[in-house]
């Protein structure tokens, strides 16, 4: 069997589809009956936990509004400063952990 692979959302749904509907029934067993027999996942509540936050993530903006009119200011009024020795250490920090 070959098929095309586009990468859409479409063909994704339709081979789950079919990996959840290939469980042969065995004899006496109607095809419904097979489809319902199918394995079940049960989370932690750990697993439940980090749902839940990432439900809670999503809906959570990624730019903070206060903090960019702060900056906004403090560069409009000459007062922002940068600190190059707190730089190049998170940089070494951010390269220690990328090297394990």
């Amino acid at each position: 069997m070959s098929q095309k692979i586009d990468g859409g959302i479409a063909a994704a749904a339709q081979m789950r589809s079919i990996a959840v509907n290939t469980r042969v029934a065995p004899a006496g067993e109607s095809k419904a009956q097979a489809v319902q027999a199918a394995d079940s996942v049960r989370l932690t509540g750990e697993a439940t936990q980090l749902q839940a936050m990432q439900r809670e993530l999503s809906n959570a903006s990624a730019i903070d509004p206060a903090r960019v009119q702060a900056v906004r200011q403090a560069l409009e009024n000459g007062s922002y400063r940068i600190n190059p020795d707190a730089i190049a250490s998170r940089m070494l920090d951010l390269d220690r952990q990328l090297q394990g």
